[in-house]
C-alpha cells in the first residue's frame, strides 16, 4: 500500500475539532469507566447505534458494574439482551465479565494486549476500549475507519484481507494523538455520519475533504474495495403457537450453534401444509384447532428463514415435549430471540382478545 505520510499526518487537527463541534451525544460518551466503554462497544457490533441506546441503557441498570454482570444468571443476562441479536455476544460478555473478577480483581485491564485475552474481545474493540477508557494509543479500525482511510488514500487494496486490515491499523497507530479515544472515536463518527457507506459520501460536510484523495480522483464513492458478500441460504420453515389455558408452549435449543440456549415456539423444517401440519401436531401428542398465522422472515448474517406459522388453540397435549409459560414468564424470564418476535406479537394479541 503506498503511504502519503504527510498527507495522513494533517487528518487529526481538523478531524478533532470537527468531533468537538459536531459528534453525536450518546449515554456512553458520558463517562469513560471501561465497564462501560466495553459494554457499548460489544453492543455496537453489527447494530445501529440507534438500537442500542434503549438497550445499553437498561442493561446498566440491571447490571452497574463488572461484578453484577458477572455474578447475574445466565438466563436473566440473556433476557436483558433480548432482541439485540448476536447472543453469543451476551455470553461472551458474561464470561469476560467473570474473567476480570476473577483474574484481575474486577479492574479491566489496561493495555490491548490484557483486552484480547477476555473470551469476545478482538482487536477492534481490544483497541477502542484501551484508547476510549485510558487513551492508549491503540487504533481501534472498524469499517467505519477502513472506509474513511481508503478513500482518503484513493487505495483500492482489498479491505476484506486481513493484510489490508493490518496495514490500515498500522497507519492509524502512524498518526494517533495525545487524545487517542476521541480520535478513534472521530474517524468512527466520520464514517458514520459524513463519509457514509453504499452510495456518495456527503464531501461537503467533511473536515478532510481538501485531503481526500478519493474525492479529488473523483473515485471516493467506488471505495472501499472489498469482497462481494455470499448470498445468504434461505431456509423454510414452519412455526407452532400452540396456547392452553393461558399458556404457550416453548422449547429450549440445544446450547451449540446458531440461537443457542435460547426459547422458541416449536417449528420444523418446510413449508408445511395443513394436513402436514395437523400430522405434525400429532407426533407432538398435541391436538385442537388449527388456524394460519401471518408468517415472517428473518435475515441473519449468511441465512434467511422464511417462516409460515399457524395457531394452535390445543385441547389435548398427551407427553408434549414443550414447556408451557404464560405472559409474564415470556415476558419476564424466558428469553426468546428477534427471529420469532413477529409471533411473540400474535400470541400477545390473541391473549388481549380474551381480556
Amino acid at each position: 500500500m503506498i503511504i502519503n505520510a504527510g498527507l495522513l499526518k494533517q487528518i487529526p487537527m481538523p478531524l478533532l475539532s470537527w468531533y468537538d463541534r459536531e459528534k453525536r451525544v450518546l449515554p456512553w460518551r458520558q463517562n469513560k469507566d471501561p465497564y462501560r466503554v466495553w459494554v457499548s462497544e460489544i453492543m455496537l457490533q453489527q447494530t445501529r447505534v440507534e438500537a442500542v441506546i434503549d438497550y445499553y441503557n437498561r442493561f446498566l441498570k440491571l447490571f452497574p458494574t463488572v461484578e453484577a454482570l458477572a455474578e447475574a444468571p445466565t438466563e436473566q443476562v440473556l433476557k436483558a439482551w433480548e432482541g439485540l441479536g448476536y447472543y453469543s455476544r451476551a455470553r461472551n460478555l458474561q464470561k469476560a465479565a467473570q474473567m476480570v473478577v476473577s483474574d484481575y480483581n474486577g479492574i479491566f485491564p489496561k493495555t490491548a494486549k490484557e483486552l484480547l485475552k477476555l473470551p469476545g474481545i478482538g482487536r477492534y474493540t481490544a483497541g477502542a476500549v484501551s484508547s476510549i477508557a485510558y487513551d492508549s494509543q491503540e487504533p481501534a479500525v472498524d469499517g467505519n475507519v477502513l472506509r474513511v482511510i481508503m478513500r482518503i488514500l484513493a487505495c483500492d487494496e482489498n479491505v476484506s484481507k486481513d493484510s489490508v486490515k493490518t496495514e490500515v491499523e498500522e497507519i492509524v497507530r502512524g498518526i494517533i494523538p495525545a487524545r487517542a479515544g476521541d480520535f478513534n472515536q472521530s474517524l468512527m463518527e466520520l464514517g458514520a455520519l459524513v463519509c457514509l457507506p453504499n452510495g456518495a459520501p456527503l464531501c461537503e460536510k467533511c473536515p478532510l475533504a481538501e485531503l481526500c484523495e478519493g474525492r479529488r480522483q473523483g473515485i471516493a464513492e467506488q471505495l472501499p474495495n472489498k469482497t462481494q458478500k455470499k448470498e445468504r441460504t434461505i431456509e423454510q420453515k414452519t412455526v407452532f403457537v400452540i396456547e392452553k389455558d393461558g399458556r404457550a408452549a416453548l422449547r429450549k435449543r440445544e446450547e451449540k450453534g446458531l440461537l443457542a440456549g435460547m426459547w422458541e415456539f416449536p417449528n420444523c423444517v418446510g413449508a408445511l401444509d395443513e394436513k402436514q401440519a395437523k400430522e405434525k401436531l400429532a407426533s407432538w401428542g398435541i391436538s385442537g384447532e388449527m388456524s394460519k398465522l401471518e408468517g415472517a422472515v428473518h435475515i441473519f448474517t449468511h441465512r434467511e428463514w422464511h417462516m409460515s406459522a399457524y395457531f394452535v388453540h390445543a385441547q389435548g397435549t398427551k407427553d408434549a415435549p414443550f414447556v408451557w409459560a404464560d405472559e409474564k414468564e415470556l415476558k419476564e424470564q424466558l428469553t426468546v430471540p428477534a427471529a420469532f418476535s413477529a409471533f411473540v406479537r400474535q400470541l400477545k394479541a390473541e391473549w388481549r382478545k380474551r381480556k
